[in-house]
């Protein structure tokens, strides 16, 4: 008996790998794209089993984006190696979606000139308020305070790591950008800004001096609404 199955195993007709390549991505179930993402199943159970086991236990592809890792190491034929590639797999398509929700929402506002943190909250808080994880955008502008796009830099706990002053400025030195202001959301509600926050907008303030692109703000949004660095006195 064979120590393990692929989806080598299954008719030619019927292989995820296959029908990707022949009738695309979005033709394939959630049970497929599971299937290719663990690759292999185990002894006694193929890989797509081991794929349907998953939407079983958490519901739907939703369900697994937001299990742990320790859960779904917890079944059958997922060890640490997969329960990982899942999460990776996962928090890459949720991050392009980010992207895509950011950049568009920023066409109706490209060009419109914004000169106060009201008008960048009424920009961002329909959708940064709603998130789960704290969302971490830059905002750029031309000289005449016109938005020339919003891009999205990270997603997670928000600390010095994971916005780095080379992401955060990448984007607007694309744009041409004259000054930029950054914008990330606290799914706690708690306005204050913390001392990641602060240490965050420290590092952008110094790295944009350096590069001659300004910080000119950074705002925490919540659903009960925002506050500014620069109004507060803290850049």
């Amino acid at each position: 008996m064979k120590q393990s199955f692929t989806v080598r195993d299954l008719p030619a007709a019927e292989r995820p790998r296959e029908r990707l390549e022949k009738y695309g991505a979005e033709s394939l179930s959630a049970q497929e794209l599971l299937a290719l993402v663990l690759g292999r199943g185990v002894r006694g159970e193929s890989v797509m089993m081991t794929a349907q086991c998953l939407l079983s236990e958490f519901g739907s592809l939703e369900g697994v984006m937001e299990a742990s890792l320790q859960d779904l190491k917890k079944l059958n034929g997922v060890g640490t190696a997969k329960a990982s590639q899942i999460k990776a797999c996962l928090e890459i398509a949720r991050r392009a979606q980010a992207q895509r929700d950011a950049v568009q929402d920023a066409p109706q506002k490209r060009g419109a000139r914004v000169v106060s943190p009201q008008e960048i909250y009424a920009m961002v808080q329909s959708r940064l308020r709603e998130y789960s994880k704290e969302h971490f955008f830059v905002l750029s502008f031309d000289t005449r305070n016109k938005l020339l796009g919003m891009d999205t830099i990270s997603v997670g706990t928000l600390n010095a790591s994971l916005v780095h002053p080379r992401e955060a400025f990448e984007s607007a030195i694309r744009r041409h950008a004259d000054h930029i202001i950054v914008v990330h959301n606290h799914p706690s509600e708690e306005l204050e800004p913390s001392d990641e926050d602060r240490e965050v907008t420290k590092r952008l303030s110094e790295g944009g001096r350096i590069l001659g692109i300004e910080l000119a703000d950074h705002v925490i949004v919540t659903r009960a609404g925002y506050k500014s660095f620069k109004e507060h006195g803290l850049l």
